[in-house]
């Protein structure tokens, strides 16, 4: 998700760059040239390094703190590493059965997506972030209607995300109990499967083409229909934003300003504006990444974003992910925030 130009690095800039990065990650201070030499392996002068870290400054890709005389990234410099430099590693086994297990287990679906928040903030150690799904991509998996007492109908819609939503209508007869279970027969012939943007505009379209040659009955069962999918916009928060481990951001230097704290704890809370970045990845493909300013939003200037999109077999349905400062391990995190994605999908398309 960058914003920054794209710059052209010999061969010796690109690994200096990604040696003073991996260095300064792992050790949290400037990094000097004569440690950058001793950890670069190349067979060159200190001032051959020092010019090589002019050059890079120039480019805004590092800079020198006030207190030091070494180098620390600038987001640029992240961004190009991310982009370009970064070795991501395979994740290591105890973890990878530690997401299997815990994204094959038979719950409902905002019990995985809990599960999945929490997952992601342990073994990052960062905050977890899941969006609940957008109803309006959720699937159909089944649509059932009850008789009750007189003129009252339990309408029962199954989504394809484990979700279950009941609702008590009342009809201007009664049904019988074979015309209730017709009535569930032709919905779901009709639209199982569909999403409910894709269910409403479905029915919308067959009472319009065939109204006048519907019988009244056929006119009660696309009713019933139209209610029961109204209804789940009515009672489903539309795109809810699930946070934890928002405390371990605490234990970063690089967040440590108290003002700094507020500022991401009090978007973690009000939420609007996380939803509003999440949602921008919501159509790209694999790991999106925000790196400081990159999110528009100047809480996060001091933080990277890692996230992934999770679907369903009709598409993306939410966004899951992780926020910390921009001094992260990315090469492991970006696996881990990858393949709880691909996990939590799975999930969704076998067992829900």
């Amino acid at each position: 998700m960058s914003n920054f130009p794209k710059l052209k690095l010999n061969e010796r800039s690109q690994h200096l760059l990604k040696v003073l990065i991996e260095a300064y990650i792992q050790e949290g201070a400037p990094i000097a040239s004569a440690t950058l030499l001793a950890k670069s392996g190349l067979s060159v002068s200190p001032a051959t390094i020092r010019n090589a870290m002019v050059g890079l400054e120039r480019m805004g890709l590092v800079k020198s703190p006030h207190t030091s005389s070494g180098r620390v990234p600038t987001s640029q410099g992240y961004r190009v590493f991310v982009d370009s430099l970064v070795s991501v590693q395979a994740l290591d086994e105890k973890t990878l059965m530690r997401l299997q297990i815990s994204m094959n287990a038979e719950e409902t679906a905002s019990g995985l997506l809990q599960k999945a928040s929490g997952l992601l903030s342990g073994i990052t150690q960062l905050a977890g972030l899941v969006t609940m799904p957008h109803r309006s991509f959720v699937g159909i998996r089944h649509i059932e209607f009850i008789n009750l007492t007189e003129k009252q109908v339990l309408t029962v819609l199954v989504l394809q995300d484990g979700e279950i939503q009941n609702r008590l209508l009342k009809t201007e007869r009664d049904y019988a109990t074979s015309e209730l279970q017709a009535a569930s027969n032709y919905l779901n012939s009709m639209l199982e499967g569909k999403t409910l943007q894709q269910a409403k505009r479905s029915i919308l379209r067959e009472m319009a083409q065939v109204r006048h040659h519907m019988n009244r009955m056929m006119q009660a069962v696309m009713e019933l229909g139209s209610q029961t999918l109204d209804h789940v916009d009515s009672v489903i928060p539309e795109g809810d934003l699930l946070v934890a481990g928002e405390k371990n951001l605490m234990n970063y230097e690089d967040l440590a300003d108290m003002k700094k704290l507020k500022g991401l704890f009090q978007a973690f809370e009000e939420k609007q504006e996380m939803l509003a970045l999440l949602n921008t990845t919501m159509n790209a493909d694999g790991v999106q990444i925000f790196i400081g300013s990159e999110s528009g939003y100047q809480v996060f200037d001091d933080c990277s974003m890692v996230t992934s999109t999770y679907c369903t077999e009709n598409g993306s349905i939410g966004v899951l992910g992780v926020v910390g400062p921009r001094r992260i391990s990315y090469e492991r995190i970006i696996p881990v925030v990858d393949i709880t994605a691909r996990l939590l999908s799975a999930s969704f398309k076998a067992n829900r």
